[in-house]
């Protein structure tokens, strides 16, 4: 079976059950061990064992996760794949592809790109996408190839322990060198993609620092402690310095052909091992060249 589809995980301590130690130490659902007890998908030192098997400190326990059939088509579109390991897979996505499939842009995804990688390596999972970025948005993409890595990536991102970090070239000049913008975001249409700061809005926090003042536009670095959907965007609009090229929030701009906006940064935790992760993507040419005109 592919390296990708098993978790070995080496017991800490004694007295717990299989069940315990999914639940407790590796944070899988109820639903996902019966799943893998049914399915005969538990080992323990390479015997297979069930849910309520007590072991003892130096145990391996082994899971088998399912080959899969994805859900995406695969096509052959270039992707760089900044980081890999036997969990994950971290992209740096380009500007103008969208990250998964919709119904004006089908197969030419990041997810699709994806889907075909996994196939030419034998890797027989899905694409399981722990964070998303708008079409014109580039940087960060992390990729999980099992239902663990997945859920438990998800769930630092619920609880904000994933740091994330984005650089924006905003209009005009941010007098305040640092700053937190702390203002809930809502659509009040349904209908409508645009999301406005109103005080019925889900909680959003934004930490920013100024890197670089020019002519009349703002190169800042941005920390999300909460990650709504178009939040920098909202929140630099809010404070009267929308993103240069967000024709959404703000002006089209000679200077770049979409919003100049990037994840450039994201630290996390290994979802088994527990190691710290950091991922940098730099900037990409059309930021470079939009602050260097200035």
């Amino acid at each position: 079976m592919n390296n990708n589809n098993i978790l070995k995980y080496t017991i800490q301590e004694n007295g717990k059950s299989v069940k315990g130690i999914l639940s407790e130490n590796l944070n899988f659902s109820r639903r996902l061990s019966k799943r893998l007890e049914l399915n005969d998908k538990i080992f323990i030192n390479g015997s297979m064992t069930k849910l309520n098997k007590r072991i003892s400190q130096g145990d391996i326990l082994t899971i088998e996760f399912d080959e899969e059939e994805d859900e995406y088509n695969a096509v052959n579109i270039p992707i760089d794949i900044v980081y890999e390991d036997s969990d994950l897979l971290v992209v740096n996505k380009p500007p103008y592809i969208v990250v998964h499939p919709t119904k004006s842009h089908q197969d030419n995804t990041i997810a699709n790109g994806v889907a075909y990688y996994f196939k030419e390596q034998g890797i027989q999972r899905k694409v399981r996408l722990v964070n998303r970025l708008d079409m014109n948005t580039s940087g960060v993409v992390i990729i999980a190839k099992n239902p663990y890595a997945h859920n438990e990536l998800s769930n630092q991102m619920k609880s904000n322990t994933v740091d994330k970090y984005y650089y924006a070239i905003a209009e005009g000049i941010i007098e305040e060198d640092e700053g937190t913008i702390n203002q809930p975001i809502a659509r009040l249409n349904p209908e409508d993609i645009i999301r406005i700061v109103h005080p019925s809005g889900k909680e959003c926090i934004t930490h920013f620092k100024v890197e670089k003042r020019m002519n009349n536009m703002t190169l800042v670095r941005l920390k999300l402690e909460t990650g709504r959907t178009h939040q920098i965007r909202v929140h630099l609009k809010h404070i009267g310095h929308p993103i240069v090229g967000d024709t959404l929030y703000g002006n089209e701009s000679s200077l770049i052909k979409r919003q100049a906006l990037h994840c450039y940064e994201m630290k996390f935790r290994q979802p088994l091992t527990g190691e710290e992760i950091t991922i940098k993507c730099p900037l990409p040419e059309d930021m470079v060249k939009a602050i260097n005109i200035n």
